[in-house]
């Protein structure tokens, strides 16, 4: 009986691993992509590899050029991709040309139809604005990207005073580069709470800010 309590548990925890997808592209600013990685990956990793299956997607497979010259190899393209749970969309001087890009759009349109949760890092809302996620809705970027987003989604709430906020029932928006690890935490702490976060925080040395639970 208890073994098979043990067994129940266990697959409990394997049905809550989520795909957590993050797309890259030339020009993405890589703490965008690497901050949350780093958060998503650590943090599946001290809980024996069981929360988070995280990977790279870009539009093909061919190396992208990340702002600076940092070369990366994406896991998947547009079309091997798997389910993602979880989308996170980069920003970086990049956003600028992608959201041109039709077949990204597209792509990002109907990602966002499948997830749970789509965040945008920095400048990567953008992609939101396209696709129409924020429309009448409150959103964070980068300081220096609110005036083009007024453009994009002008019945859009910019929420500048935050580093990150909820802009729907499913879609969050954060701030400048380093902003996408503290909501990549907050998102943690609500499928998995605090104690996961704080675990994975001690591991990096990195303080949690303290929006991440007061949002």
């Amino acid at each position: 009986m208890i073994f098979g309590i043990k067994k129940l548990l266990k697959n409990d925890i394997y049905k809550m691993k989520k795909n957590v997808g993050i797309f890259i592209f030339d020009d993405a600013e890589v703490l965008d992509f690497a901050g949350p990685f780093e958060v998503f990956s650590v943090t599946s990793e001290l809980n024996n590899f069981e929360l988070f299956n995280v990977f790279t997607v870009a539009k093909t497979k061919t190396a992208i050029r990340a702002v600076n010259g940092l070369s990366v190899n994406p896991t998947y393209n547009f079309t091997d991709c798997p389910k993602v749970d979880i989308l996170i969309l980069a920003g970086g001087n990049g956003t600028n040309q992608a959201v041109k890009d039709p077949v990204v759009i597209n792509w990002i349109a109907e990602k966002h139809q499948e997830t749970e949760i789509t965040m945008s890092i920095c400048s990567g809302s953008r992609f939101l604005a396209k696709i129409g996620a924020l429309d009448a809705n409150p959103y964070c970027t980068h300081h220096l990207v609110y005036s083009d987003m007024k453009k994009l989604v002008p019945s859009g709430i910019p929420i500048k005073e935050k580093r990150f906020t909820q802009s729907n029932e499913k879609t969050y928006t954060s701030g400048g580069i380093s902003a996408g690890i503290d909501l990549s935490f907050h998102v943690i702490n609500k499928l998995h709470g605090k104690e996961i976060i704080q675990k994975t925080a001690t591991y990096m040395e990195y303080p949690i800010h303290k929006e991440v639970y007061d949002l």
